[in-house]
């Protein structure tokens, strides 16, 4: 409006204050400006237009070839009485992941590449740097953006989305370690080479629905190279919602099928064969509160998880080079229960309770020698507080009870450091 004024009072003014005989000459001049002006309008138009298209991050040349890189950086110093190498009691066929060591130690870096692809896809990259040298492929997968109706189609190498944690990487674990279940039933946490369809309803509460098939790669699968089927199959249900300002919440289940194959095991001093079946139920919940919805000051977190595995099949128990094969079934379970609660800015307290149970098994008679029951339930206990100055840096102190082997009560401390470099996404709720 502004514009259109200035150019009807300009012509009168000059008009008014100019000679008669110099009028055409001044509207010629006139004609020019209003060229130039009109000439001036449809560039910048057309650079409104440019940019606009250049924000869509499917659809330039510059997101395609320039990535979003991120490095996770982080190291700990640990002390601890007993010897970390000891099985936890009662899990002998589950892989020993105690996932700390004594004095100072570099921990997993990660680099992460991300990037849209074209308005069809996007890639994703996370390469673990092991601290002993060497690299491998952690996360590599292609996932789809334009398939609508809720539907996102994920291909390649991913965390499985079952239970909370899962899906968590190590750098936004808050603590520095897996509690006792996800070390003893998933290896810390199970990924999986294959195909992931989730579809989000289209709904004011949040309920998704997953499904995944694999290669079995992961524990507790089994890398059949042999054969050319799904190796596990995974589904799992979330439901959650607001409640007012402050609150908010998130509940799931899941169900994990896969199949073991000549699984080992050096326990009861002998060595051990197991050929079966593997089905995981889990259930998880989330909590938050932040008053008046305000992150930044004061929030709590409360979050619980319990898994139940069953084992079906044939065990191979040697000893003295006497192999026996007989049946033997046995469901194991865990469950952890942990607050998080951020008293001042910047700062946060946490505490963890663990739990293991090993179970009843049912063995052949021909196993005689191989225990049914351990009667002995492993717990765990740990006390966190972290210091973050910003959301690219965590310094972390965790005091540790381990009681979860037998007549071996286990004082831990550890001192963690993760410092992210570049750009990062957000994390999941």
């Amino acid at each position: 409006m502004l514009k259109h004024t200035i150019m009807f009072l300009v012509p009168v003014f000059i008009t008014l204050v100019t000679p008669i005989g110099a009028h055409a000459a001044i509207e010629d001049e006139l004609r020019s400006m209003r060229e130039q002006i009109q000439q001036l309008e449809k560039r910048v138009q057309q650079n409104e237009l440019n940019n606009t298209s250049a924000n869509r991050p499917a659809a330039t040349a510059e997101n395609t070839f320039n990535p979003a890189i991120s490095l996770i950086l982080s190291g700990t110093y640990g002390s601890i009485e007993q010897n970390p190498d000891v099985p936890i009691t009662g899990f002998a066929l589950s892989p020993n992941n105690h996932g700390h060591s004594r004095s100072f130690s570099l921990g997993e870096s990660e680099l992460g590449i991300s990037a849209n692809i074209d308005p069809q896809f996007r890639g994703v990259a996370t390469i673990a740097l092991a601290p002993e040298g060497g690299s491998s492929v952690e996360n590599a997968y292609v996932q789809t953006s334009a398939l609508g109706h809720g539907f996102n189609l994920k291909m390649g190498r991913f965390f499985s989305g079952l239970g909370y944690l899962n899906e968590l990487h190590a750098h936004a674990w808050d603590f520095i370690d897996q509690p006792l279940v996800y070390r003893t039933m998933w290896d810390n946490q199970t990924g999986e080479d294959g195909l992931q369809l989730k579809w989000l309803a289209p709904s004011d509460t949040y309920v998704e629905i997953g499904a995944e098939l694999g290669h079995g790669r992961g524990y507790p699968g089994s890398d059949r190279k042999d054969y050319n089927g799904a190796g596990s199959a995974t589904t799992y249900a979330h439901i959650g919602d607001d409640v007012g300002i402050s609150n908010s919440w998130r509940a799931g289940v899941s169900l994990h099928q896969t199949r073991r194959v000549d699984a080992t095991s050096d326990a009861f001093s002998v060595t051990n064969s197991f050929n079966g079946d593997s089905l995981t139920r889990g259930a998880d919940f989330v909590w938050k509160y932040a008053p008046d919805g305000n992150t930044q000051k004061n929030t709590i977190k409360f979050q619980a998880e319990y898994f139940q595995r069953r084992e079906t099949g044939l065990l191979t128990y040697d000893t003295k080079g006497t192999p026996v094969t007989d049946s033997y079934s046995v469901t194991r379970s865990g469950w952890y229960m942990q607050g998080i609660y951020q008293f001042m800015p910047h700062w946060r307290l946490g505490l963890r309770y663990d739990q293991l149970d090993s179970g009843n098994a049912a063995v052949g008679t021909a196993l005689t020698k191989v225990p049914a029951s351990y009667a002995f339930i492993p717990v765990r206990y740990s006390l966190m507080t972290d210091y973050s100055a910003s959301e690219f840096s965590r310094i972390r102190v965790q005091a540790v009870q381990d009681n979860s082997r037998t007549d071996l009560s286990d004082n831990q401390l550890f001192v963690q450091y993760i410092m992210s470099l570049g750009a990062h996404g957000a994390h999941q709720f």
